[in-house]
């Protein structure tokens, strides 16, 4: 039952809100789950910001105040996997300014310049791209055996004139160049779900996921084995729903319905 959930992890872009602006209901849904005793994370494919943008863009934008722990980007997915599997390796990256810096200030050797010694490739969801980047991880995939990796297999972003390309078509790009095919590591990896259960201490009968998108972030609830809920208002749409492989436990038009939803239970 909706009335017995207290974990809820929102995807951001498309789900709760889009570009600047909350979605009508979002900022009641959150009052509900704290009034509640519940809890709210951010898991977000989106890596081109930081934990500690995305703290300073809900109060911004939003008037939230939240905590880093609360987002689990898939950069910040990457970046742990990257510091537990390849600290002492140097590697090449294809990412915004900001993102490379943080893998930086976090000890990784990284480069954005083709060098002898790379052991591997990390493409993110790059809104900085240009075709000089492209050429240079093309060049290092192509001279070099080494394992290729991105953050997210997400093929279009949601923004509020509609999409833009995000990681997922970035390195469908580089993969018809190269022949080679990236490992992602945020949704739908079910590790973004064990993190926040670990980090909440909320069991699994309490947790749902919540997003706009069935491939990544419905299937990350399902491959954690969490109930899951897809709201209409961003990417799937309601005819996707029947011969998707990607089951949501609940379908909502929106936010507001989805509380009204909740509510109607207690």
């Amino acid at each position: 039952m909706l009335k017995d959930k207290k974990l809820f992890l929102f995807d951001i872009d498309g789900t709760i809100a889009i570009g600047d602006t909350l979605y009508d209901g979002s900022r009641e849904l959150l009052e509900y789950i704290e009034s509640v005793g519940g809890k709210a994370y951010y898991i977000t494919n989106n890596s081109t910001k930081s934990n500690e943008d995305y703290v300073k863009k809900f109060e911004k934008c939003f008037g939230l105040v939240t905590t880093e722990n609360q987002f689990i980007t898939s950069g910040y997915m990457t970046k742990c996997f990257l510091r537990d599997n390849y600290c002492d390796k140097k590697i090449f990256v294809v990412g915004t300014d900001s993102y490379v810096e943080d893998l930086r200030d976090s000890g990784l050797k990284v480069t954005t310049e083709v060098e002898d010694d790379i052991a591997l490739v990390v493409v993110a969801y790059d809104s900085e791209l240009n075709y000089e980047k492209l050429t240079k991880v093309s060049q290092v995939l192509f001279e070099k055996d080494v394992p290729f990796y991105a953050t997210n297999p997400d093929l279009r972003c949601p923004i509020d004139f509609g999409f833009i390309p995000d990681c997922g078509a970035i390195c469908d790009m580089i993969t018809a160049t190269t022949d080679k095919k990236p490992v992602y590591l945020g949704k739908p990896n079910k590790k973004v779900v064990e993190m926040c259960l670990w980090d909440s201490g909320f069991t699994k009968e309490e947790t749902i996921v919540v997003g706009d998108r069935l491939y990544t972030d419905i299937a990350c609830g399902i491959n954690a084995g969490v109930d899951t809920c897809v709201l209409f208002t961003g990417e799937a749409k309601k005819e996707d729903m029947a011969d998707t492989l990607y089951k949501a436990t609940y379908e909502f038009e929106d936010v507001r319905t989805f509380l009204e939803a909740i509510l109607g239970e207690k």
